[in-house]
């Protein structure tokens, strides 16, 4: 016989006014960290009271109800009820909906408390974001919305722009497929297509953090702390119709500039009102680019102007704020920290100081009819005007016009009798990068990328020679001894001089080089003593001390070392023969080795920008096997060539890694470094023509 199954009854429901309820003792919640009883309080005055409390009838000692109810479970709802009381807005005597246990029951009153606060299931997180986006698309504001639930207004639009993402990967979110800050970090593109295009590439990747998901998907779009977009302003550039992107969630300097092409324009408009205002003081030429590349006023003469005095007015002001930073110093030196409007006063104050010491030059008027200016972009995004330089076929002459011009994308203007040069305006002009190659075999390097490189390791080298006088002494003997004994053509008197090299190629990275900016300081530091006359310089050479001599040697022969690969040309003249080329690089590793050259002490690491994009698939395998063992090789191996490049910069940063063109080549036979006849490097000891066949030598170069 079927047992009948017992139905359960449900607690009966009913008002009881408030003044008849009590906190009951068996409530388990008793820390109120974190408990805002006012907050609750506003939400039961904006909405009543959404959750009846549980109560059950309080007995007198003979087991008799006396009219009074205990509140075990609601004890958050009774204080805010109890607090609307004391603020006069809820009486006394309001009826309160109660759920009515029984007072016999064998349940404890401890059991119902808890279970009340542990069986609650919080919402999740996206249906808080689609109930956000709701009330927004009914009308409600978003400081209202922040309002109506006491969280701040950047909360809200936090939780509207997740909303916002694709809704498939908000599905993905909801069945546990990506974690919230993998979701956050896809609100930084508003492009559905994209986001899901990112998921599908990463989604079975080992890499799918949040910072990974942010670069790819802001990889063509510009930083708001991008040198452009300060030289610009947001400001400018979203006036003109362009869109900013901001991460919510975390610190973004900004945001991004989803429009890169609008950018670079208005840069190049700003750039040519620059040089239009700066021509009308009269300069032959002014250029105005983006950036220069290292040693792009070699060859000009550069003007020395007369710096403007300070006036008296000027003078005491710069006192005064000599006196203020002193004071502001010594009045905060024994604190940990600076608040944060002395630190802000501290730091205009050095601006102003200085504005004070970079006085402008006046130049002659003759001077600046023959000379021109370069007008480009600092690091910070102000604009850098580089005046008074001289070109070789501009030095005086007897007949000149008064006129200016700029010169703009090459093209110039020839009024009357002067060629009249406008301003160029160059932003980019990077070559083209090698095609993705998918094939596994190791391609010879590019030969443009081989003559980077080597341009890197020539300046480095022009600073080790400048740093060893002995050396640079003994490579210049080298070329005395050769011409004197070795019965070298002769070209004069003894014409033994330096040819300053220049760079063919270069990468855009190489002038902001620690070798770089160490030879430009030498370069200055020199400059500001050498004299101008013929005689004036004789004696001073004369008089200098023979460390002092062997210094300024060390520098000079410095700028005339090449170090540089280029393609041998035996079919005329010009250029270098291969043999001349086998000399050049054996005498380069000879210096290199002589001076204890190190180009990872030089400042270079392997980058997106000036090896790992340039280069093919395997080569990049090839770089990280060898930087960082094969395991890393590994992890990066599915990837495609563009974040395998990223990834390859990230995992060799801190290795020490060189490419063959940047290594030291250890020489174990003293006497095999004499004439100049040594083997080529490995990398170059292949055939200047790459072969079609796929087995190829991994170290050829590729000749473009």
């Amino acid at each position: 016989m079927a047992t009948a199954i017992q139905k359960i009854t449900l607690s009966s429901a009913r008002d009881i006014p408030f003044n008849k309820l009590v906190l009951s003792q068996s409530n388990v919640r008793r820390v109120k960290a974190g408990v805002s009883i006012e907050e609750l309080a506003e939400s039961i005055a904006r909405r009543g009271l959404i959750q009846s409390l549980h109560v059950r009838p309080v007995l007198d000692a003979d087991g008799a109800e006396t009219g009074m109810f205990e509140v075990p479970a609601g004890g958050r709802r009774y204080r805010a009820l109890e607090l609307l009381a004391k603020q006069k807005r809820l009486v006394k005597t309001a009826p309160v909906p109660c759920v009515v246990g029984d007072a016999n029951s064998d349940i404890l009153t401890d059991e119902v408390s808890l279970v009340e606060n542990i069986e609650r299931a919080p919402l999740h997180p996206l249906d808080q974001f689609r109930a956000f986006l709701g009330l927004r698309d009914k009308g409600m504001t978003e400081e209202a919305i922040a309002a109506a639930f006491f969280v701040g207004v950047n909360v809200v639009k936090q939780r509207l722009r997740l909303a916002s993402v694709s809704p498939a990967l908000q599905e993905i979110y909801a069945n546990d497929g990506m974690t919230l800050e993998q979701l956050m970090a896809f609100t930084v593109s508003s492009d559905h297509a994209r986001q899901e295009q990112v998921w599908d590439t990463i989604k079975d990747g080992w890499q799918k953090e949040p910072y990974h998901i942010r670069r790819m998907l802001t990889e063509t779009a510009v930083r708001a702390s991008d040198r452009r977009a300060a030289f610009v302003g947001v400001e400018a550039y979203e006036a003109a119709g362009g869109i900013v992107l901001r991460d919510l969630f975390q610190s973004d300097d900004g945001g991004w500039l989803q429009d890169p092409t609008l950018l670079d324009r208005l840069v190049a408009e700003k750039l040519k009102v620059a040089a239009d205002e700066i021509a009308g003081e009269g300069w032959k030429w002014v250029e105005a680019a983006l950036s220069f590349p290292y040693g792009h006023e070699h060859g000009l003469r550069e003007l020395v102007g007369t710096t403007v005095d300070l006036t008296e007015e000027e003078r005491a002001t710069r006192e005064a704020l000599r006196e203020e930073y002193d004071r502001l110093e010594a009045e905060y030196a024994e604190a940990d920290e600076l608040p944060d409007e002395i630190d802000a006063r501290l730091g205009e104050i050095e601006q102003a100081l200085d504005a004070f010491e970079q006085r402008p030059a006046i130049y002659d008027p003759a001077d600046i009819a023959i000379a021109g200016v370069f007008v480009s972009i600092d690091t910070d995004g102000s604009l850098l005007v580089d005046r008074g330089y001289v070109r070789p076929e501009d030095e005086p002459r007897a007949e000149t016009e008064d006129e200016d011009a700029i010169e703009v994308d090459g093209d110039t203007n020839h009024p009357a009798t002067l060629a009249v040069q406008r301003a160029v305006v160059t932003v980019g002009g990077q070559a083209a990068e090698p095609d993705d190659d998918e094939e596994d075999s190791i391609k010879p390097l590019p030969e443009r990328l081989v003559i980077e490189l080597t341009a890197h390791r020539t300046l480095a080298l022009r600073n080790a020679v400048a740093e060893h006088p002995d050396v640079a002494m003994t490579m210049l003997l080298h070329k005395l001894v050769s011409d004197t004994f070795r019965h070298t053509a002769p070209t004069g008197c003894l014409e033994a001089r330096v040819n300053h090299i220049f760079f063919s190629a270069q990468s855009e990275e190489l002038k902001d080089s620690t070798p770089a900016r160490e030879v430009a300081e030498r370069h200055e530091r020199w400059g500001d003593h050498v004299p101008d006359d013929d005689q004036a310089l004789w004696d001073w050479l004369s008089l200098l001390d023979p460390g002092t001599r062997l210094d300024l040697l060390a520098h000079c022969v410095s700028f005339g070392v090449n170090a540089l690969f280029e393609r041998p040309n035996p079919y005329s003249g010009s250029g270098v023969s291969q043999h001349g080329l086998d000399v050049r690089l054996a005498q380069a590793d000879r210096l290199a080795r002589a001076t204890g050259l190190d180009m990872v002490t030089a400042g270079w690491k392997p980058t997106v920008g000036n090896y790992l994009g340039r280069v093919t698939k395997p080569r990049i395998l090839e770089a990280v096997r060898e930087g960082a063992g094969e395991r890393a090789a590994q992890l990066i191996d599915h990837l495609k060539k563009g974040d395998m490049a990223k990834e390859a910069e990230r995992l060799l940063a801190d290795t020490g890694w060189l490419p063959e063109p940047l290594r030291l080549v250890v020489q174990d036979d003293p006497a095999a470094d004499g004439d100049g006849d040594e083997a080529l490097p490995a990398f170059l000891d292949e055939e200047e023509e790459p072969s079609d066949d796929e087995d190829e030598a991994p170290h050829a170069i590729a000749a473009e």
